[in-house]
């Protein structure tokens, strides 16, 4: 079998279009909003029925606050939290940033959490 060897250019005669600096600028923006996306936690849909069904209402400050927790038990190798507020307990992926289940703080008091590897217990 035989195979052709391309010949090598030399750096000076390689020049570099304009749409591969406009694409480096669109990957760059691209790759900053996957970890914005990244950093913002969601709810999967299971989450978000308990959390209608049972009334439960986070506010933004709130809900940031359990993000950035989140995000600190993520850097620390936890993949999956107990987080408890005042009024909601929820088990979270922090792998992919998502609420898994939500109840609230009552019916949470007699409950059994497993495959959790971390608390995070908020006041």
């Amino acid at each position: 079998m035989l195979r052709y060897i391309q010949p090598i250019q030399s750096a000076n005669t390689v020049k570099q279009s304009p749409s591969v600096a406009t694409h480096k600028i669109t990957t760059k923006q691209n790759f900053q909003h996957l970890l914005e996306q990244q950093s913002s936690l969601k709810i999967s849909k299971h989450a978000s029925q308990r959390l209608d069904q049972r009334n439960i209402k986070i506010d933004a400050v709130e809900w940031q606050r359990i993000t950035d927790k989140v995000l600190e038990a993520k850097q620390k190798g936890i993949q999956e939290p107990l987080v408890v507020t005042p009024t909601t307990t929820m088990i979270v992926s922090a792998k992919n940033m998502t609420v898994i289940t939500a109840m609230s703080r009552q019916e949470s008091e007699n409950q059994l959490f497993t495959n959790i590897d971390g608390t995070i217990i908020l006041s």
